[in-house]
């Protein structure tokens, strides 16, 4: 039997020393979806005071990876590309919400979208996932 996307979510994050580092709370995870919060702290910032698009990318990147795992297959990000929209300023809560466009069952093409706390859009990414043919947990 597989395992609830929430199980998968759960195991995969406890091995996830970079989302954990950086604070990123999965809040939600479905099969063909995932919303990821991130606070931005001043750390996170660049020369110009807002947050670098590094970190912007990395949160969608990040919801987008639990999306892809959700269903206990081991997917990894084959490209994206990033939009960004806005700014993001230190102490900025930002979501990301990953969203499965197609899949052909190995490859999928994903859709994030990232707001800031005021629900304004400040990126759009497009990603693509290839699953490797492993569970994620036994």
């Amino acid at each position: 039997m597989t395992p609830a996307p929430a199980v998968v979510a759960e195991a995969l994050y406890a091995r996830d020393a970079c989302s954990q580092a950086l604070g990123i709370e999965v809040v939600a995870v479905a099969e063909n979806s995932c919303v990821a919060r991130l606070a931005v702290r001043s750390d996170m910032c660049n020369g110009f005071g807002i947050a670098h698009g590094g970190i912007t990318f990395l949160l969608a990147d990040t919801a987008m990876a639990f999306a892809s795992n959700a269903d206990n297959e081991v997917a990894l990000a084959s490209s994206a590309e990033i939009d960004w929209l806005a700014p993001v300023q230190d102490g900025d809560v930002v979501t990301a919400t990953a969203e499965r466009r197609w899949s052909n069952g190995r490859s999928t093409v994903w859709d994030i979208a990232i707001t800031n706390a005021s629900g304004e859009s400040v990126a759009i990414v497009r990603g693509r996932t290839r699953k490797v043919g492993r569970p994620v947990i036994q």
